[in-house]
């Protein structure tokens, strides 16, 4: 089937409260449905992040992504290199300088390894139709060496005085949300993430305790998730590495009993899987503009609902009333709870099996790829 379309600038709309619609188009064209295999698609480099391992153990939304992308093309016939740490597992190609990621280790300088590991990459781009950075601006810095059409998925925007190397860069540009678009780039496409729906085992009944997933810091609200949960009567489970230790000794920490506040530490794939689908629901009251969230999604995946603070990408990702409740405040995430819990759990599973599915994003991916090497 033929279809008018163009990737520049789309913004994906979904059937509750994404936000965006559909923006400006920059080039239209006459395209063929996404391509789901190789034949549009060359030789492709991966340029993945090496703060951790490809996939990570525990903690790494960028390496999670980065190396589901690179098996699913991968599986489609598209030829991948991708350079990540060399302890890294996958059914690409591997290249890379690294040893290892540089959080795992304090002997390595993380500056120091990422210009190398860029550098590295870079010197081989000739070999490649397309090199697809994940790492953030620093490779920007470097684009005139690159000898291949260079494409940057932003995780996100760490701060707005990084958006020089992007203005300054020769690459196209990929978003991961709407929300998360900076007005002073154009955009080929959104591509929200996806996830391995089968690591997530899906619960059909709700549990007793609410849970917080992710790195603690004050930008995930891990003590208001602790608020929260005490209003509501309901022991909290907290999970991820801690990353401001300030607000972890003296925010979370007084808290924790192992009773009816509980710190698991970092998990990883299986003991998430679990904690997610055995949860009545998600607390996710972040006091920043997320671009993603992926632990949101996986709580899906679990048919577990999501109680999130309506900030950043959330609008996007949470369907009201169907996958989850977008609140404003403590007392407002309070009151719905007790809704959360009526949600049919496999309404949620459905909606991320349909939005979230790595398929889904590799598809998308595809389709970019192609539009960028026509």
């Amino acid at each position: 089937m033929k279809t008018t379309a163009s990737v520049w600038n789309r913004a994906p709309t979904h059937g509750g409260g994404a936000r965006g619609g559909v923006l400006p188009l920059r080039v239209t064209t006459t395209a063929a449905d996404p391509p789901r295999d190789a034949r549009a698609v060359g030789k492709v480099a991966l340029l993945g992040p090496i703060a951790w391992r490809t996939p990570p153990k525990h903690y790494g939304p960028w390496e999670q992504v980065t190396g589901l992308l690179a098996d699913g093309l991968v599986r489609r016939g598209v030829d991948v290199t991708l350079f990540a740490t060399l302890d890294s597992q996958t059914a690409a190609t591997l290249d890379g300088v690294s040893p290892h990621g540089y959080e795992e280790d304090d002997s390595l300088d993380g500056r120091v390894w990422e210009g190398l590991h860029i550098a590295h990459a870079l010197a081989r781009s000739g070999e490649f139709d397309l090199v697809h950075n994940h790492l953030d601006w620093l490779p920007l810095a470097f684009s005139t060496f690159c000898r291949a059409q260079l494409l940057t998925t932003i995780h996100g925007f760490s701060d707005r005085r990084i958006l020089p190397a992007y203005q300054g860069a020769d690459s196209a540009y990929v978003s991961i949300s709407n929300a998360n678009r900076a007005p002073e780039l154009d955009y080929c496409a959104t591509v929200y993430h996806g996830i391995d729906l089968s690591r997530f085992a899906f619960s059909s009944a709700a549990g007793d305790d609410l849970v917080i997933l992710g790195r603690i810091h004050p930008d995930k609200g891990t003590a208001e998730a602790i608020k929260i949960a005490k209003r509501a009567g309901r022991r909290l489970k907290i999970a991820g590495p801690i990353q401001d230790q300030l607000y972890f000794t003296e925010q979370v920490a007084p808290h924790i009993d192992s009773e009816r506040i509980c710190y698991l530490g970092s998990v990883g794939p299986a003991q998430r899987s679990d904690l997610l689908a055995s949860a009545a629901a998600l607390l996710h009251p972040i006091a920043f503009a997320e671009p993603f969230g992926l632990s949101v999604v996986e709580s899906m995946a679990a048919g577990t609902p999501v109680i999130a603070y309506n900030r950043g990408s959330m609008p996007e990702i949470i369907d009201e009333g169907v996958t989850g409740f977008l609140v404003s405040d403590a007392q407002s995430a309070v009151a719905a709870v007790e809704s959360a819990i009526k949600i049919d759990r496999s309404k949620v599973r459905r909606v991320a099996e349909r939005r979230f599915s790595a398929d889904r994003m590799i598809d998308d991916y595809l389709a970019v790829y192609a539009t960028l090497l026509r």
